[in-house]
């Protein structure tokens, strides 16, 4: 019996160890409940959850969580919940209470927001979340997110952590930007009418690993304006591997 139980001990220290991180997608969703005919005000939220190994899955989780968060909740007081059934009924909540003091100008929330496992290897997690939303004006809003996480910790990896020289990285890809939107070289950068800030080239928020290659992702409004859409960079890894960290 004694050995029985020292087995079973083993058997369940050897399936522990031997866990694989995994991702299940999810998908939350809410709608409105004042009656609408067209437009009705509705979110969806359809994520990749990360499962199986805690430490590792629960800071994972717990960034996008975070970064949707910063996306739809429009709540004025602060959210202390992970919980996304949660946040998709703030959502509907801040409409609805909207539309109670502005009836006839109020129409059309929408909230779509749909991640998924853009890149992964034994170095690096990369999951991309496509966001829409409209809360109202002209048009909505819509742009790409990247996340990076270690996969071995569930650490955040930022842009910085990236390169081996982040200054070199940046040389060179102003310079393959130059020349894919056709900016002399010898002029200022926003010379045909994009807006870096401070007329000097930088790095994207979002860098994203795809399988085509390091892919560069300026939003709407991030370098160039609305009508000018994003700006966006694709270099094969055969091109850049000398200056990554991470492959």
């Amino acid at each position: 019996m004694k050995q029985y139980t020292i087995l079973v001990f083993l058997f369940v220290i050897f399936t522990s160890c031997n866990k694989e991180l995994s991702f299940e997608n999810e998908t939350f969703n809410k709608k409105s409940s004042i009656p609408c005919k067209i437009d009705c005000p509705q979110i969806t939220i359809a994520i990749p959850v990360a499962k199986n190994i805690p430490v590792v899955t629960d800071s994972i989780n717990k960034k996008l969580f975070l970064v949707i968060k910063e996306i739809v909740y429009f709540g004025e007081k602060p959210l202390k919940t992970n919980d996304y059934e949660a946040l998709t009924n703030s959502f509907i909540a801040s409409y609805e209470e909207m539309h109670k003091k502005f009836p006839t100008e109020t129409f059309g929330w929408e909230a779509k927001i749909k991640g998924n496992i853009e890149f992964e290897s034994d170095q690096i997690i990369n999951i991309k979340i496509d966001h829409y939303t409209f809360t109202g004006g002209a048009h909505g809003y819509q742009g790409f997110r990247s996340l990076l996480f270690h996969p071995k910790t569930g650490k955040t990896i930022f842009n910085d952590e990236l390169f081996k020289s982040k200054k070199e990285f940046k040389a060179f890809a102003e310079k393959e930007f130059r020349a894919k939107y056709k900016i002399p070289a010898k002029s200022n950068i926003n010379a045909t009418g994009l807006m870096f800030e401070n007329d000097k080239f930088h790095l994207p928020q979002n860098i994203f690993y795809t399988t085509e290659g390091l892919l560069l992702y300026y939003n709407s409004y991030e370098v160039a304006s609305y009508a000018d859409g994003p700006k966006e960079l694709l270099f094969p890894y055969a091109k850049v591997t000398k200056y990554l960290n991470f492959k």
